[in-house]
């Protein structure tokens, strides 16, 4: 195992950890104050646990090397883990936000409790999560791994909740405004809406084999333009799995030269645009230029 895979699976499996611990304590924290906004930030961490999981596993599965059944590799299984806890984050915002509305309606006022300890945990967990995200942004810069520096990202994205659910908690103590623990489950709710939509839509483009970002492409069309020997280029394809981004490229070469020349021409483009775009897995077929 390389060190870099080693610092993968360390922070997958601190994400997992981290996760667990949240949801233990927002298990706790929900039974004690019955405050809507923790009960959202507590669905926010169970998606994490679910996603933390689902990355641990992509990690683990995608290390593995291409065989006779999976010729282009296994890193499929992240855009189908992605795919399905999309629906999960999209179910659990409609059922908050449902909640929350119905509360907004009634006209029984909002009764929350044991805002203190609930505060607590909330601050525990801003403090868990920060230290999470640091350690994945400092293994994401060593390594390149896609998924863990997105795991980083949505761990970032889940301080919006907690600071928001501490801010309820503290405004129902102290002037007795419960019913801003029902707002703030709502923008709660939003942002899993809205998170669930973008993970989904992604994971969807890459399971229907969408090209990748104009931007990469354009990037890999320069250097085959410029590189040594090469006259030109064509049907230049990409697709995406999971991580991977798999990318095909003809070019156009001196039809008079040697074949081991021909060869050093494509060999060096390829190692040229993986150094560049780590990412990638790349095919260069060579076509004698004026006749492709």
């Amino acid at each position: 195992m390389t060190r870099g895979t080693s610092l993968n699976i360390s922070a997958g499996v601190a994400s997992v950890t981290v996760a667990l611990i949240l949801v233990a304590l927002k298990l706790w924290a929900l039974g004690m104050t019955s405050s809507l906004s923790v009960a959202a930030s507590l669905a926010d961490s169970a998606l994490d646990l679910m996603m933390s999981l689902g990355g641990l596993m992509a990690i683990l599965y995608a290390a593995r090397p291409a065989d006779e059944d999976h010729a282009f590799g296994h890193t499929s299984v992240e855009d189908l883990a992605a795919l399905a806890q999309s629906v999960f984050i999209l179910v659990s915002g409609g059922v908050i936000a449902w909640s929350a509305v119905r509360r907004l309606m009634s006209d029984a006022p909002t009764e929350l409790a044991a805002q203190g300890p609930g505060m607590a945990v909330m601050a525990l967990s801003i403090l868990l999560t920060l230290a999470l995200v640091l350690w994945q942004r400092r293994v994401a810069t060593r390594t390149g791994n896609r998924v863990v520096a997105a795991d980083s990202l949505h761990y970032m994205s889940d301080l919006i909740p907690n600071i928001g659910a501490i801010a309820a908690l503290w405004m129902s103590r102290q002037f007795g405004f419960g019913a801003v623990d029902n707002v703030v489950a709502l923008a709660t709710a939003a942002i899993l809406v809205v998170g669930s939509l973008r993970i989904g839509k992604g994971a969807w483009d890459a399971l229907m084999d969408r090209r990748a970002d104009p931007a990469l492409i354009e990037g890999i069309g320069r250097i085959a333009a410029d590189w040594p020997g090469v006259r030109g280029y064509h049907d230049l394809k990409t697709r995406t799995a999971g991580s991977i981004v798999f990318v095909n490229i003809h070019i156009e070469l001196d039809g008079d030269q040697s074949l081991r020349a021909a060869h050093g021409i494509g060999a060096g483009l390829r190692r040229k645009i993986i150094d560049t775009y780590p990412q990638c897995d790349v095919i260069v077929h060579k076509d004698v230029a004026g006749e492709a």
